[in-house]
């Protein structure tokens, strides 16, 4: 009789440490829950991925897209034979002669046309995206700074240029900038008809690319001709 009695003793001893554990294992699993959150709306690929070359930002002065200043390539100063410095008016007040604005499948032809502007006796100081752009920076304030810290813009138009949003983000950019300044905008067409010339631009004269150098002379004689009208 006496060890009938007694052996319910231990089992209700063991229950209690039994339940506290199992509400320790609920307060942690809860915690750890609660700690590492996962949206089903976002995913790997959203983050790695961001569309933001599909659609460009409405347009806006230059100035507020970006307040660093976009660095001079070495020689930038001692180009033009008599030199000049930056800090004084005409051509040395912006970092650039020319902004060739152009798609990524025209990047060939922009080659060659900054590499005509720069072999030119002046030295003509280029901005080409993929050379001097910032690593790092963003597409925004690289393209807008590059607009601001240049005389000129050649706008490269070709099938391709019509097709990219950012082409046409920087060529309404340039005509909201400077909409009266004759010869600062300079369109060079190719692989267009005429009709293709864009609306935007019927109230200016286009360079014909059609020639046997691509009427990349016509665009030097046209940026020399703005930039003797500043000094």
């Amino acid at each position: 009789m006496a060890s009938s009695t007694s052996s319910p003793a231990p089992r209700s001893r063991s229950r209690k440490p039994l339940g506290r554990m199992a509400d320790w294992f609920r307060q942690a699993l809860s915690k750890k829950a609660t700690k590492t959150p996962v949206s089903p709306e976002c995913s790997p690929s959203d983050v790695s991925q961001p569309s933001s070359r599909d659609s460009p930002p409405p347009l806006g002065p230059c100035s507020e897209a970006s307040s660093t200043p976009t660095p001079r390539r070495a020689g930038a100063e001692s180009s033009l034979g008599g030199g000049g410095s930056s800090s004084g008016g005409g051509r040395w007040s912006k970092d650039y002669d020319v902004c060739v604005c152009h798609s990524e499948e025209d990047l060939a032809a922009a080659q060659e046309l900054v590499s005509y502007l720069e072999g030119h006796a002046a030295r003509l100081r280029c901005f080409l995206q993929l050379r001097d752009a910032t690593p790092g920076g963003a597409i925004v304030s690289e393209l807008c700074q590059a607009l601001s810290s240049s005389h000129c813009r050649v706008l490269l138009i070709t099938p391709g240029f019509l097709r990219d949003p950012w082409c046409r983000y920087q060529m309404l950019q340039a005509l909201s900038e400077a909409p009266g300044a004759e010869g600062r905008t300079i369109p060079l067409m190719s692989g267009l008809s005429r009709a293709a010339y864009p609306a935007e631009l019927r109230f200016m004269y286009f360079v014909d690319g059609r020639g046997p150098d691509g009427g990349f002379r016509q665009v030097q004689e046209a940026v020399l001709r703005y930039l003797q009208s500043l000094s």
